[in-house]
């Protein structure tokens, strides 16, 4: 979208004066480029609009459902009474502000620049640089380049003469050799070889050498003129400084955003710049600040002093987000339960437990860590401990059920005693460190006395699990080194009824002794189940609500203006924050069948005013307007911010609403 003004008349129009004069001209009056709103007119051009055809008058209803008319009017002076009256849009607009719509987390920032007649020179080159001010930010944009017909011609004449300077590099390293002489000198010396001239048949240098006593490199070196060869590179080595010499001023399209040649000049130069930038949080304000350069050739004759920045103000439909919590039902249950287990090996039919089998030690160490955390846990109480234990399949059914349930007993007494000595180890620091608890007696005064810790014993319950097949089957289809094969013949085991039968039948294939090595120790694990208790609590069950952290996310994720990331969280609660957000990413559709199952608050009147708009339904959204403000006055202002609602503000001239006046 860009717009350029640049009146061109019949014959080239000569410059008054394009020196120093014209340059002291412009320093003594102060002549600038400008940066304006698109429709302002400055204070050196005027420019006019024709008036639009609109229509002016809506019939609404208000919140009591009575009819409303709306329509362009003025007070008779003699009568008092409101009357309709045709009013013509204002071209001038003169404020160095304006307020810009976010829509899909993208704002343009329109304006133009425009360069006085006085600043144009067909000898000179205009560089503009407008500069972006954001949160404490600032960016240069992409300059804006008016140059003179006679400047294009001089960059242009620079090149040709590079080029021309280029064409006399040799390329083709033939013309380095005296052919003819060459050619002459074959024919006299090397008939046999000029004879071959026509030939295409390939002759090596050293055969040539064995026959005539000189090779071919030998012959084309003596007739190569050298002179020509170190001209040319040292051409070519000057190649940079000949383009520095001739090309001054390159034309690049690199960071410009318009340049632009004028032919001949009459009147001011105007260019409707566009730029676009991604929303982010916090962005409450944009400026944008204009300066320049005038050159001639390389020479920099003028500096234009920066211009008074013109700010863009963000409305930005995210400021309606609603910040108050969003509550979850939570049932917290008294009883918890908390699962471990460990691998621990065994001696074949034995129960006790060795440390210094396998990596019993890391695991039993692992398992003691987690008893010791629930022992000082300040939120819960060990209640009880269930330990089952299982066995790998190797023997009878009925000997593994009960090695199982010995080894499971056996595991309950090994911590059973070292919860009785870690509490012993407690006690005795305790009293070490002279710890007492404070009273108060009968006569109110303190009593301090040893403390005396009466814990109650922790219940273990052991649970014979017998042969883990079910661990088997998830090891055998996981393993990488068993084959298909192995795996498939593992698997035609499964239908037979008898266990004890499935394994004997099982220590014929060739695969299990690498089975029984490496997956049966897996199988011998023991399980903890912790069961705990909430200190203090004595229900069963308590319903409490908790803040929805996930919800809340979403709501700041929106309040910063990251819709993308906002609206996969606020989807499925489908409620007025999710409305929000499909109006600030423009899904207009969306947004609308959720609001207009809302109940009409002040706020989603006010959104589906600014919906009807965009969807071209003007009574609607002046209906919804209307009813916005009623409800929330403060709106009244905030309509007038917002570049979408302002605009059926001023068609309708909703702003003269007066108190308890109707249109």
């Amino acid at each position: 979208m860009r717009r350029i003004t640049l009146p061109v008349i019949a014959g080239a129009i000569i410059l008054s004066c394009s020196g120093p004069g014209k340059i002291e001209s412009i320093r003594t009056e102060g002549v600038s480029a400008q940066i304006v709103l698109p429709g302002d007119s400055g204070p050196d051009i005027e420019r006019r609009i024709a008036p639009e055809a609109r229509r002016d008058t809506l019939k609404v209803k208000d919140l009591e459902g009575n009819e409303v008319t709306i329509m362009r009017a003025v007070r008779d002076e003699e009568t008092g009474e409101m009357v309709a009256t045709e009013t013509l849009d204002a071209a001038v607009i003169t404020a160095r502000f304006r307020n810009v719509a976010e829509r899909h987390g993208k704002i343009d920032l329109r304006f133009d620049i425009i360069v006085p007649e006085k600043m144009q020179d067909l000898e000179w080159q205009l560089r503009f640089h407008p500069d972006m001010f954001i949160l404490g930010d600032s960016t240069r944009l992409d300059a804006l380049h008016v140059t003179g017909a006679n400047y294009r011609k001089a960059q242009l004449r620079g090149y040709q003469q590079y080029e021309k300077f280029l064409s006399t590099i040799i390329s083709d390293t033939t013309r380095f050799i005296d052919l003819r002489n060459l050619e002459i000198f074959i024919e006299r010396n090397l008939p046999e070889i000029y004879a071959l001239r026509q030939d295409s048949s390939f002759v090596s240098d050293e055969s040539m050498k064995s026959f005539f006593g000189v090779t071919e490199k030998e012959a084309i070196d003596h007739y190569t003129r050298g002179f020509m060869i170190r001209m040319n590179e040292r051409r070519i080595a000057r190649r940079e400084a000949m383009y520095r010499k001739y090309v001054k001023v390159p034309i690049s399209g690199s960071g410009i955003r318009l340049d632009t040649v004028i032919r001949s000049v009459n009147g001011d130069f105007i260019y409707e710049y566009v730029q676009t930038i991604q929303t982010r949080p916090k962005l409450r304000k944009v400026d944008i600040v204009l300066s320049g350069d005038i050159y001639k050739s390389d020479e920099k004759l003028y500096t234009m002093s920066r211009s008074e920045p013109l700010s863009f103000y963000i409305s930005s439909i995210s400021s309606f987000t609603d910040n108050r919590e969003r509550y979850l039902t939570k049932v917290i249950e008294r009883r918890v339960e908390a699962k471990t287990a460990c691998y621990v090996d065994f001696a074949s039919g034995k129960a006790d437990i060795d440390l210094s089998l396998g990596h019993n030690e890391t695991e039993v160490g692992r398992i003691r860590d987690n008893v010791r955390d629930l022992l000082e846990d300040t939120k819960f109480d060990l209640d009880s401990i269930v330990i089952t234990a299982s066995a790998s399949p190797e023997g009878s059914l009925e000997q593994n059920n009960r090695l199982s349930e010995r080894r499971a007993d056996a595991v309950g007494n090994y911590f059973r005693n070292f919860i009785d000595e870690y509490r012993d180890s407690l006690r005795r620091a305790l009293r070490e460190e002279g710890g007492f608890s404070i009273a108060v007696g009968a006569d109110g005064e303190e009593d301090i006395s040893a403390v005396t810790e009466t814990e109650k014993p922790i219940p273990f319950r052991s649970h014979a699990g017998g042969e883990n097949w079910k661990m088997l089957d998830f090891l055998v289809s996981a393993d990488t080194v068993m084959t298909s094969a192995d795996k498939e013949k593992y698997l035609s085991k499964s239908t037979l009824a008898d266990i004890d039968e499935r394994e004997r039948s099982m220590q014929k294939d060739s695969y299990y002794k690498y089975m029984r090595q490496h997956l049966y120790p897996r199988l011998r694990t023991v399980r903890f189940d912790f069961h705990l208790l909430r200190k203090g609590m004595v229900k069963d069950t308590v319903h409490t609500t908790v803040p929805d952290s996930v919800y809340m996310r979403g709501v700041a994720l929106l309040r910063d203006r990251e819709y993308d990331k906002a609206l996969p969280i606020l989807r499925p609660y489908a409620d007025f924050n999710t409305a929000v957000c499909y109006v600030s990413l423009d899904m207009n559709r969306s947004a609308m069948a959720l609001l207009e199952g809302m109940e009409r608050t002040a706020n989603v009147n006010y959104l589906l005013a600014l919906l009807h708009y965009r969807e071209g339904d003007d009574r609607k959204a002046v209906e919804c307007y209307l009813h916005a403000c009623a409800e929330d006055p403060s709106l009244i202002h905030r309509g007038n911010l917002d570049p979408e609602i302002s605009a059926i503000i001023h068609r309708y001239g909703l702003d003269k609403r007066n108190g308890n006046e109707s249109y």
